[in-house]
C-alpha cells in the first residue's frame, strides 16, 4: 500500500524544506566524483516538487548551496554553479507547464553573474504562478540571514525610525530573506545527518523534523509521503499540553 493512501490532504503541511544530502556519498557508491551525485540529485528535486504538489504543499523550500559550500574543492564549487544554470534554464517551461512558482533566499548577489541572470530570468516568469512555490536556498546561511536582519533593525534604530521597544518577533520576522513565506511545519534531512546546518535557524522554533538514511539521488516520492505521515502521526502543542487542544 502507497503511503500517499493513508494521508491525510487535508492535514498535509503548508510548506516543507528538505536539506537536500548525500549526493557525494551516492557518487563514491557508484565509483564516480562527487558532482556525478549531484547530477543525478536534480532527479531527486523533479519528483519530490512532483510529489510536493499532490500533496497539496503550498512552499518547498530545499537547501541547494550553503554560504559553507564554498570551501569545497574548486572543481566541485564550479561544476555546482554550471549545474545550476543549466537546470534553472532547462526546467523553465516545466516549471511553467506545472504552474510552479520560483523563489530564491539567501544572499545571491553572491553567486556568479550567470546564476543571479538565470535565476531572475526564471523567477520573473514564473512569479504569477499558484499551484506551488519552489523556494532554492542559495548561497544561504541562517547565522547571516539573522544578522542581517539585525544589522536593518539596528540602523533603523540609529536612524531614529524606531526605538528598541519595537524589535519584536514579528519585526526580526519581517526583515529575513523568508518575510514572505510561513515557517515550515516539516524539516526533511536525508542521508542520515542528524542536524540543521545553519538551516532556517529562526524559522524552525516549532517545526517537527524527519530524518531518513536515504541519500538525496536515491530519494523518491514515497520517502516524502513517509515523512508526511509520520509527520501527521504527530501532535503539535507549540508549548500546550495535550488536553488544550482539544
Amino acid at each position: 500500500m502507497s503511503y500517499i493512501s493513508q494521508i491525510d490532504l487535508k492535514k498535509s503541511p503548508k510548506h516543507i524544506a528538505i536539506i537536500m544530502d548525500g549526493n557525494g556519498r551516492w557518487a563514491k557508491k557508484q565509483g564516480h566524483e562527487r558532482l556525478y551525485g549531484h547530477n543525478f540529485g536534480v532527479e531527486a528535486v523533479r519528483e519530490t516538487l512532483k510529489a510536493a504538489k499532490e500533496l497539496k504543499v503550498d512552499y518547498l523550500t530545499m537547501y541547494a548551496f550553503s554560504t559553507e559550500n564554498w570551501n569545497r574543492p574548486k572543481e566541485e564549487v564550479d561544476g555546482l554553479m554550471d549545474l545550476l544554470v543549466r537546470s534553472i534554464a532547462g526546467e523553465i517551461d516545466e516549471l511553467m507547464d506545472s504552474g510552479v512558482r520560483l523563489m530564491t533566499i539567501g544572499d545571491t548577489m553572491g553567486l556568479p553573474e550567470a546564476c543571479r541572470n538565470e535565476l531572475q530570468d526564471a523567477i520573473n516568469k514564473t512569479k504569477n504562478n499558484t499551484s506551488i512555490s519552489l523556494v532554492l536556498a542559495l548561497n544561504y546561511s541562517a547565522r547571516w540571514e539573522i544578522t542581517n536582519a539585525m544589522k536593518q533593525l539596528a540602523l533603523e534604530i540609529e536612524n531614529g525610525t524606531m526605538n528598541s521597544d519595537e524589535v519584536t518577533e514579528e519585526a526580526i520576522t519581517q526583515k529575513l530573506t523568508t518575510f514572505s513565506i510561513p515557517d515550515p511545519e516539516l524539516l526533511i534531512r536525508t542521508s542520515g545527518e542528524c542536524r540543521v546546518s545553519n538551516f532556517l535557524l529562526w524559522q524552525i522554533a516549532y517545526t517537527e523534523f524527519h530524518f531518513t538514511e536515504v541519500l538525496w539521488p536515491d530519494f523518491k516520492a514515497e520517502d516524502l509521503y513517509k515523512a508526511v505521515l509520520d509527520y501527521q502521526s504527530r501532535e503539535r502543542r507549540f508549548g500546550k499540553v495535550s488536553e488544550q487542544l482539544t
